[in-house]
């Protein structure tokens, strides 16, 4: 009966905030040092929770690539005693969620719970948090398990783009490492690294918890310090290394038997908070970010039909994150693609936006926001973000004002000043 009650509720939780107008932010530091992010909401009955730390890909070397994602997938799988079916029966039994999730920059842990089962959550939550086991046996499993994904990884042209640009675009600096690590670092994963590597990283001080839901702040403050208290007591780690930018064009094709080149090209971008993301977010919706309504999709698939989709984005992190265009062609158009790109990209930066693009990105990213917040749980990542980046207790309130402040010619000086398309890098995977 829970669990059926559960998944009613998160059906009528879907719509939660959506008549909101603004969201409060609370903010404080537990005991042991953790940041704390917190909203309060009675409308439902759940409290959502994540608990995130600087543990993520970048903090490996490239000897030791995949580490961050075994440490934290392994942490799920054995805590305090309890083996993975027993964790994964606790939670089923109460109807919670748990997640997890990495990136370069961080590791994270979600919890979804109803607030009358939040403590024998908790418990459970915390024990993976605080005691995680390790065990070999278990570790021998998952690294055979992972090894076998990376050796079809190294077969599919998705996998290998992706891995091949991002290798290009930040070379020695650790985004340019795998996520998922290779074959060689894997095999050489050994018990006592994910319990250094656990050690080092998920301390108190490296944390970011984030609350929303159906408690007080003073419940929230409690649960944080029960989390909180039981980390490791460690230093906080610094800052990741500056990102150096590509001094020349990189060009690269890879030779692959699939009958579509998967294309990728593109410079470093942005961090999180940067002066320049308001411009840049507009004017890539603009560019290629606004799927049909884009000048890729007009220039590349709507006028010439080269592929069914072509996108652009950036994506900001810790230090500058990728600038990234996308597409899928045919094998003897790959050429012609890219180069109606370069074209595009070319016209984009010489004379900007036009006054009606501007207007119509404007109203499609402001009218298109509020659907963001329409849930705790989409919430919750925003919470984790600004507690993670440290980025203004307004955000979220300002983000609508500060897209609609955005002028034409901001866009084209950011574009100008932080993309240098002469020094793009490429990579064709499927070239002929």
């Amino acid at each position: 009966m829970k669990r059926f009650q559960f998944l009613i509720i998160l059906m009528t939780g879907l719509v939660t905030f959506s008549s909101h107008a603004a969201v409060k932010i609370e903010h404080w530091q537990t005991t042991s040092g953790s940041r704390v992010y917190f909203v309060e909401n009675h409308d439902l009955p759940i409290l959502d929770m994540s608990v995130g730390f600087p543990s993520g890909s970048a903090r490996n070397a490239s000897e030791t690539a995949g580490l961050a994602g075994v440490t934290l997938h392994m942490m799920s799988l054995g805590a305090a005693g309890m083996n993975e079916e027993e964790i994964t029966n606790a939670f089923a039994d109460i109807g919670a969620e748990k997640g997890g999730s990495l990136d370069a920059d961080q590791a994270s842990f979600s919890l979804r719970t109803l607030t009358s089962e939040k403590d024998k959550a908790l418990t459970v939550f915390n024990k993976i948090l605080h005691q995680p086991d390790f065990p070999q046996a278990v570790l021998a499993r998952e690294k055979a398990r992972i090894i076998a994904g990376l050796q079809e990884d190294e077969t599919q042209p998705e996998s290998i783009v992706n891995k091949a640009f991002m290798q290009a675009l930040y070379g020695k600096h650790p985004y340019g490492l795998s996520d998922s690590g290779e074959v060689n670092t894997i095999e050489a994963i050994k018990r006592e690294d994910l319990q250094a590597f656990y050690q080092q990283y998920y301390s108190a001080k490296n944390s970011v918890i984030a609350l929303i839901g159906d408690v007080t702040k003073s419940e929230a403050r409690e649960i944080a310090e029960k989390v909180s208290a039981g980390l490791p007591q460690t230093a906080a780690v610094g800052a990741l290394p500056k990102v150096s930018l590509p001094t020349a064009a990189n060009k690269q094709e890879i030779a692959h038997p699939a009958s579509q080149a998967h294309i990728l090209l593109g410079y470093p971008g942005i961090t999180r908070g940067d002066a320049d993301y308001f411009p840049l977010y507009v004017g890539n919706y603009i560019l290629g970010g606004g799927g049909f309504v884009s000048r890729l999709t007009e220039e590349v698939r709507e006028k010439r039909g080269l592929v069914y989709s072509v996108y652009s984005y950036f994506i900001p992190m810790a230090e500058q994150g990728p600038f990234q265009v996308g597409l899928q062609t045919k094998k003897e158009q790959a050429d012609e693609a890219l180069k109606v790109v370069n074209e595009t990209l070319a016209n984009f930066m010489k004379n900007g936006v036009t006054a009606q693009e501007l207007q119509a990105a404007k109203s499609n990213i402001t009218g298109g926001f509020p659907m963001r917040l329409d849930s705790n749980r989409e919430i919750l990542g925003y919470l984790s973000m600004i507690g993670f980046y440290g980025l203004p207790l307004t955000y979220l309130d300002d983000f609508n004002q500060e897209v609609n402040k955005v002028t034409a010619a901001q866009i084209k000086d950011a574009f100008t000043r932080r993309l240098k398309v002469d020094h793009f890098v490429s990579v064709i995977v499927g070239a002929q």
